[in-house]
């Protein structure tokens, strides 16, 4: 086979590896479930922290990014797991050079490298560092290049959040066990945004990055509010093609980080934008920058997923933000023009699933609340909101408030609810979002990642004085069972949504396993089985919180 390090180095002599037929593990690595467990074998002082595994341009590719003590050259050696023996790489093994600099803060050094020309269906082993100063050996493993996947989203980790970093990390560690225990194919990790609570708090980069999972399954991260502020975040991840120009930043390079990136992971064209930067023109820019990358990339992909911290359709504290309100304004009508199917969104700490929604108007008048099927039809979009995934901290569910936003009032079918959210829940339990990518459909399920028992952050310290459905009424579900389902039958039009066609289906209007459950926050009678259930502050304040 081959790795193409012509990312790094134009003109690179590659390195030909033989791969067998099956990865047999050995030494460093076990498979256990579908999914690679990890061994260390490494120099005790190498000075290498942070390590992440990232999602690269496409499936060939990852990126690795770490924090190191020293500058010099460093690398990222890769070999099959089937060729690592007694924990020891082959001498034919491929490294791929990194790029280092100095860190802004914190003093340091950090590092990535792009490992490029992976094979499908293969396991592989890598570590980071120098000949006699390696770091702990990790795995990864690819599946097929094409066909149907399943992703995992997760909403605001936030470690630091609760005050209590020990219970924040552990909550984040049990979500992503949890998680990826029920779902080892998962082949991306994408974020909400807010991994941490204080952008340029080491303490809470290294807590977040304590999982091994992180370095097992390749995280395509988001920036959000408290992640800017300095330049941690870009140089804990680095993305694939980025974008940092001014526009992005309202302007203020020099203080804030991330930028807009693209990458294309088995027909989804996936967008991952900085929705901090909205004022002094920069929404028209990320819209700009969303129209050309469908413009070039879309033709390459059935569907189009959005990803960006700030979620328009709030259903809790910050439904009225003033920033909220002008994205609200900026954004729906340009994604359904576009063909934008899914938008994945955080910085809300509780749950929501919009209806169909084109133009910024509901779609389908007709469409019921937490209606387990739909049919996306001609532009129509679904937003969806995560909660915590770690129990840091969970923001409760707000009546609809005209005073604050005339245009954000409450839903007809169901009035203690917004008018765009098909369901929205909160049970201060810790939540991810699961999404599969089929042919003609995407399935969307809100699961629980935890109880009202530790580690849930936020219940434990007492900053939440109840858990569980029905404002904590119901008993709390168990680990895995679900909050929201709904197929999105996608629409076939070709021409409106430029990515091929969609299977169509008929609107479902719901039943017992949708549990959209509107009690949860005491706002009225929920629609589902229990099993199944599902203040305003200004834009200033919402920035910091």
């Amino acid at each position: 086979m081959k790795f193409d390090n012509r990312a790094q180095i134009p003109g690179r002599v590659r390195r030909r590896l033989a791969v067998g037929a099956t990865a047999a593990v050995m030494g460093v690595t076990a498979v256990l479930g579908g999914s690679l467990a990890t061994a260390a074998h490494a120099d005790a002082t190498a000075p290498l922290t942070g390590i992440i595994l990232g999602v690269g341009a496409n499936e060939s590719q990852r990126v690795v990014s770490w924090y190191s003590s020293v500058g010099t050259a460093q690398v990222v050696q890769v070999a099959p797991t089937s060729e690592i023996h007694k924990g020891q790489f082959p001498k034919h093994a491929v490294t791929f050079p990194a790029a280092v600099a100095a860190n802004v803060v914190n003093g340091g050094y950090n590092g990535h490298a792009t490992v490029d020309g992976l094979k499908q269906n293969t396991a592989y082993s890598y570590r980071v560092g120098v000949q006699g100063n390696w770091s702990p050996t990790y795995s990864f493993r690819t599946q097929k290049f094409k066909g149907d996947f399943d992703f995992l989203f997760f909403g605001d980790p936030q470690i630091g959040s609760s005050g209590d970093l020990a219970k924040d990390g552990a909550g984040w560690q049990d979500t992503l066990n949890v998680a990826l225990a029920a779902n080892p194919k998962a082949e991306l990790l994408v974020s909400g945004g807010d991994q941490v609570e204080s952008a340029n708090t080491e303490t809470h980069w290294n807590a977040f990055l304590a999982p091994d999972k992180l370095r097992q399954y390749p995280w395509a991260a988001t920036i959000g509010n408290h992640d800017v502020g300095g330049k941690a975040y870009e140089q804990h991840f680095w993305t694939p093609n980025t974008d940092r120009s001014a526009p992005y930043y309202n302007g203020d390079a020099t203080t804030r980080s991330g930028g807009d990136y693209w990458y294309i992971y088995k027909g989804v064209l996936f967008i991952d934008l900085n929705s901090n930067a909205y004022a002094a023109g920069s929404d028209a820019a990320h819209i700009s920058y969303v129209t050309n990358v469908i413009k070039s990339h879309g033709g390459e992909a059935k569907y189009t997923v959005l990803v960006y911290h700030h979620s328009i359709y709030s259903p809790a504290s910050h439904a009225n933000d003033g920033d909220n309100q002008q994205r609200r304004k900026d954004f729906p009508t340009a994604f359904s023009n576009l063909g934008v199917d899914l938008v994945l969104q955080g910085h809300d700490h509780s749950y929501s699933r919009s209806y169909v929604i084109k133009n910024g108007q509901k779609s389908n008048q007709n469409e019921k609340p937490g209606a387990a099927e739909v049919a996306q039809g001609p532009g129509g979009v679904i937003y969806v909101t995560a909660n915590s995934a770690s129990g840091s901290k969970y923001y409760d569910i707000t009546a609809p408030d005209t005073t604050k936003d005339p245009n954000y009032g409450p839903d007809p079918l169901n009035p203690n609810s917004h008018w765009a959210n098909s369901v929205e829940n909160q049970e201060h339990v810790r939540t991810y979002v699961k999404v599969q990518v089929r042919g003609d459909k995407l399935v969307v399920e809100n699961l629980r990642s935890g109880t009202c028992a530790a580690p849930n952050a936020a219940v434990e310290l007492g900053q939440e004085s109840w858990c569980g459905p029905k404002s904590g009424a119901g008993p709390a579900q168990p680990v895995g069972s679900k909050v929201d389902k709904v197929v999105i039958h996608l629409y076939d039009g070709g021409d409106d949504h430029g990515h091929g066609d969609h299977g169509h289906g008929d609107h479902g209007h719901g039943d017992d396993d949708h549990g959209h459950g509107h009690d949860d926050h005491g706002h009225g009678n929920g629609h589902g089985k229990e099993t199944d259930d599902v203040s305003p502050v200004s834009a200033e304040a919402a920035w910091l919180q």
